[in-house]
């Protein structure tokens, strides 16, 4: 009898204990994200073993993903990117978020307050890939 031996298990995932600062406006993200993604600390406990490590999002990510555009918050403003995300399908009418975040982007202030973002080349928005052994 042939022993079958199994390489490592590697899945990319979103740890929904993080709140990008997208979440700030829109709450019903981190909600989401936290109903259809489970705590890191299940993985261990499903598959022994495990690292669990940062995926950072480049400030040029152009993927669509929900929290690619950390850098250019001007681009979530755009329905035709929002349209690309099943997230934003999901939480369905995100308007008076966005209108908060249209103001804050056009007077200045998501850029005091999110100051620090500007200097970074990536971010750590949340994904994580997980390897089991």
């Amino acid at each position: 009898m042939r022993r079958v031996t199994r390489g490592p298990i590697v899945l990319l995932t979103f740890d929904p204990a993080h709140r990008p600062w997208l979440t700030d406006y829109l709450p019903e993200l981190a909600q989401l994200d936290e109903a259809q993604f489970p705590a890191m600390a299940d993985y261990g406990r499903w598959l022994g073993s495990v690292e669990i490590k940062p995926v950072p999002v480049p400030d040029d990510c152009r993927d669509g993903f929900p929290y690619a555009y950390w850098r250019r918050p001007g681009a979530y403003l755009d329905s035709r990117i929002r349209s690309g995300s099943s997230s934003f399908w999901a939480v369905g009418d995100v308007d008076a978020g966005l209108q908060v975040l249209k103001r804050d982007v056009e007077s200045g202030e998501w850029q005091r307050r999110y100051n620090g973002l500007l200097t970074l080349d990536e971010y750590d928005a949340g994904y994580r890939l997980v390897e089991a052994h």
